[in-house]
């Protein structure tokens, strides 16, 4: 069984008939891509671009005081400059989607309104503003701002045409019945148990095959993937990091293409995809 998508060969670093990870600049590999499949070719992309939050700050991590600095990929290029990025990619992503393909992002106060103002100029049609609620989220260490507990999911499709895909019942059996809401993890019932809807930052056990600074939780990439794609789709994340969202992908009987410039960082996620891939279902 071959891998259902043509993938530009010169940028493939791993490669099953499940998954394909893809070393290299985003932009470039999405404009190979797109190149092989003018018409677009895959039914959901998931980004969490970098938030460009790395100004030579302190954050607390593990109850230790740490540097908020991750790398250089990281750091602003000041707000003219990160805006034209946003743009890049993510017209690079809607030209590789399918005409009914839906694209999701995450991210902070940092980037994420130049994100959706990105996607509104480029004719992304937007569906929900998801709120995802941390209940683990690192204390504020300055003591001068409301403590930073969650982060932004933007969910739009393709352009206005676009017939997106909702797995409506779905998540409304997520929701114990109820209509699934905007607001991650919604408020339960008093007669709910209190955690279910918890949808904590990565486990311990999701970083057993090695750690990313912006590691998103299984738990929230299985929600996004079952949400709004079928079984058999091809999922595509342009900037991979440790492979969740791929490993969500595998998971729920989807495909994956992951795009990362980082080799170290492909490697991480073609431990955890294998790995996924092994275990019982």
């Amino acid at each position: 069984m071959a891998f259902p998508l043509a993938v530009p060969a010169g940028f493939v670093r791993h490669q099953t008939d499940r998954y394909v990870l893809l070393h290299g600049d985003c932009l470039e590999v999405l404009d190979a891509l797109q190149t092989m499949h003018p018409a677009g070719a895959v039914p959901l992309i998931f980004a969490d671009p970098p938030y460009n939050l790395s100004n030579d700050g302190i954050t607390c991590q593990a109850g230790r005081m740490v540097s908020v600095n991750k790398g250089a990929w990281d750091r602003s290029a000041g707000v003219e400059n990160d805006h034209q990025f946003h743009l890049a990619w993510l017209a690079a992503c809607r030209k590789v989607l399918m005409p009914d393909g839906s694209l999701w992002v995450s991210g902070t106060r940092h980037v994420i309104f130049s994100a959706g103002f990105a996607m509104q100029e480029l004719g992304y049609r937007l569906l929900n503003e998801i709120t995802w609620f941390k209940p683990n989220a690192a204390p504020n260490l300055s003591c001068r701002y409301f403590t930073h507990s969650h982060e932004t999911l933007l969910w739009a499709a393709r352009d206005e045409r676009s017939k997106h895909t909702y797995n409506y019942a779905a998540m409304k059996a997520q929701a114990g019945g109820k209509q699934m809401r905007s607001v991650w993890p919604d408020i339960p019932a008093e007669d709910e148990p209190q955690d279910i809807w918890v949808i904590p930052t990565p486990r311990r056990s999701e970083k057993a095959h090695g750690k990313h600074p912006t590691q998103k939780p299984l738990a929230l990439m299985r929600r996004i993937v079952e949400a709004s794609s079928q079984a058999g789709d091809v999922v595509l994340d342009p900037f991979s990091g440790s492979g969740s969202t791929g490993v969500a992908a595998l998971e729920l009987g989807r495909f994956y293409i992951g795009i990362e410039q980082d080799p170290a960082y492909l490697e991480l996620s073609r431990r955890r995809l294998d790995a996924a891939l092994a275990a019982p279902r």
